[in-house]
């Protein structure tokens, strides 16, 4: 097989601010070029220049309408350049978003972008498909359907791998071997991220388990940054004794991926040209070995925690926020818990970031409160600015430490805070922390496998009642409850119709409401959460009032707010399990003379 594309392409002069897959038809030259000298090298396979030639990814260049247009060209330049001596197969990666259950988009939106690459590849006149650099091997399948439903050619699927040579959601070679042999694949294996020799014990383990063909295009090493440029070290020859290895462990193509050239290709040509690989490559009773995971019965909601036992026995439970210290002391925030624990709330809701500003964690902050306080936390957790990676290890550590309630969001971005030019990472959105975090409790990680006894946490999610597109809300928590939320936590509610109108979209919801109530305390805030918040919406009645209050004084304003957020209770309470009360600029005193006030009415 050929070698790297995106490599050349650079080397030649082409930024990488551009869309490589648009320039088959911006600058067809530069790529044929690329494909003519892997020809010349030796490479008998080589790939369409199409990687990220899908609509999502095109969408960012404002390509996307020229989808089918681009993968077309794409297969006419690698034609050309292979003048009847290689086979071509057309190049298809990630779509670059997550799909369900991790993400908003269904399956079968997934197969429809993948779809319109097939259709231009297949009219272009490929020889096979190379679905490659996958990590979620539910996305690649719904390519490889994509690919079937369009085309009977064969087709290698590629997972990447990291230095245990697992895909990032934890799944073996020897599972990921299993899984795709299933679809019907032609070829199995492996491409990118890593080097030959963490790639060679990734195809020894296939092999074990599969007599399908096999193929291997590592990384050249890992690369070194040498000023702005990031550099692969292993050299041509080093390539070419990994390739070896890797054939007479059973692998049928090799070649290269990130930071190979021609001459790396040119080399293992001439390496492995009269190597064979084995005939017989599978050990007796080793299918049998790559174990399918069970998935375990989740712990009833009413022996996850006293929270969970509280809402699964429709018990009115209560809960007031508490924002985690600037510093590492948390000596003032235990004081608040301790006072939140006396007067009776049955949790305490700890934030994370709250607007996007720099703050002790959530999770320690919960731990010590749980320590140190005789009270549960629910831990605020949102998804922005955490990989899937971290997050399951927070997950797993939060387990570990006994913090058993949470509550999942989005989150927002970093521009809100202090640090306007962070960049922000976003893997999942809230609904497939959910399907996560619901995986976790059956005892299996997002990849499927085993993490031994399954976590107990009793899972919150949050609902917008005044979100402009009320559907698209109420979907949102339907999917939501259905990846297996346990609670439902509301904005701040100041208008009880909004809440009602809202909970008309969602007549079949199965988990309890939690209203979030916040004892406003000024006019000010008052005008700054209305306009200025997402989320939050004050009725102009309101407003008046806070400020009619307000011209008699700070403790009239404060009263006011009290008795606001009382009328809002009042009004809601037959729909509602129970209430979440903000703490409005420190004013602690003001929510926990509301929950005296909810505790002796309800």
């Amino acid at each position: 097989m050929d070698g790297a594309m995106g490599t050349e392409l650079y080397a030649s002069g082409v930024f990488v601010n551009v869309s490589y897959d648009g320039l088959n038809l911006e600058t067809p030259d530069v790529v044929e070029t690329v494909h003519r000298n892997y020809v010349n090298a030796g490479a008998e396979v080589i790939e369409t220049n199409t990687f990220g030639a899908n609509p999502v990814k095109l969408s960012s260049y404002g390509l996307a309408d020229r989808t089918e247009e681009i993968n077309h060209a794409a297969v006419g330049l690698a034609r050309r350049s292979a003048q009847g001596r290689t086979l071509v197969v057309g190049a298809i990666g990630p779509l670059g978003i997550r799909i369900e259950p991790l993400g908003p988009t269904s399956r079968e939106e997934a197969q429809e972008f993948y779809k319109r690459q097939v259709d231009g590849l297949v009219e272009g006149g490929v020889d096979g498909f190379v679905l490659e650099t996958f990590s979620d091997l539910n996305e690649m399948e719904q390519a490889f359907k994509a690919v079937r439903s369009r085309s009977p050619l064969p087709v290698i699927c590629q997972v990447t791998v990291g230095d245990d040579a697992c895909t990032s959601y934890g799944t073996s070679p020897e599972d990921v071997a299993t899984e795709v042999a299933s679809w019907g694949a032609s070829v199995i294996g492996l491409n990118c991220s890593v080097g030959p020799a963490v790639m060679l014990e990734a195809v020894e383990r296939m092999a074990e388990v599969t007599d399908l063909p096999l193929s291997a295009q590592p990384n050249a090493g890992l690369p070194r940054a040498v000023g702005d440029r990031k550099i692969y070290l292993a050299s041509p020859k080093y390539m070419a004794q990994y390739a070896r290895r890797m054939i007479e462990a059973g692998a049928r193509f090799v070649g290269g991926c990130c930071g190979t050239s021609p001459e790396h290709i040119r080399s293992i040509r001439a390496l492995v040209g009269g190597v064979r690989p084995p005939s017989t490559r599978v050990r007796p009773g080793s299918h049998a070995e790559s174990h399918d995971t069970p998935i375990q019965p989740e712990v009833p909601l009413g022996e996850r925690s006293v929270w969970g036992r509280q809402i699964a026995e429709g018990t009115f439970v209560t809960s007031v926020e508490v924002t985690p210290p600037k510093g590492w002391n948390a000596e003032i925030l235990l004081g608040q818990c301790r006072r939140i624990q006396a007067a009776e709330a049955n949790t305490v809701n700890v934030l994370d970031h709250p607007h996007a500003h720099t703050r002790m964690s959530a999770l320690p902050a919960a731990m010590l409160i749980e320590r140190e306080v005789e009270i549960e936390t629910i831990v605020h957790y949102p998804c922005r600015d955490r990989n899937m990676t971290r997050m399951i290890s927070d997950l797993l550590g939060a387990a570990a430490a006994g913090l058993h309630n949470l509550l999942l969001v989005t989150g927002r971005p970093p521009a809100m805070g202090p640090y306007p030019d962070s960049t922000a990472s976003l893997d999942i959105d809230s609904i497939g922390l959910t399907n996560v975090v619901h995986g976790l409790n059956r005892g299996v990680d997002p990849g499927g496998n085993a993490i031994g006894v399954p976590t107990r946490f009793v899972i919150g999610v949050r609902v917008s009642q005044v979100a402009v597109d009320q559907d698209r809300e109420a979907g949102r928590l339907n999917w939501k409850v259905d990846a297996g939320a346990d609670f439902v936590i509301t904005r701040p509610v100041f208008d009880a119709e909004r809440l009602h109108s809202f909970l008309e979209h969602v007549p079949e919801l199965s988990v309890p409401i939690i209203a979030s109530l916040r004892p406003l305390t000024s006019l000010r805030e008052a005008e700054f959460l209305h306009n200025e918040i997402p989320g939050i919406q004050i009725p102009d009645r309101v407003l008046a009032r806070i400020a009619n209050a307000e011209a008699h004084g700070e403790d009239a304003a404060r009263a006011e707010g009290i008795s606001i957020a009382m009328e809002a209770f009042a009004a809601v309470r037959d729909s509602i399990a129970g209430v979440h009360i903000h703490v409005a600029d420190g004013n602690l005193d003001g929510a926990l003379e509301l929950l005296s006030e909810i505790r002796d009415s309800a």
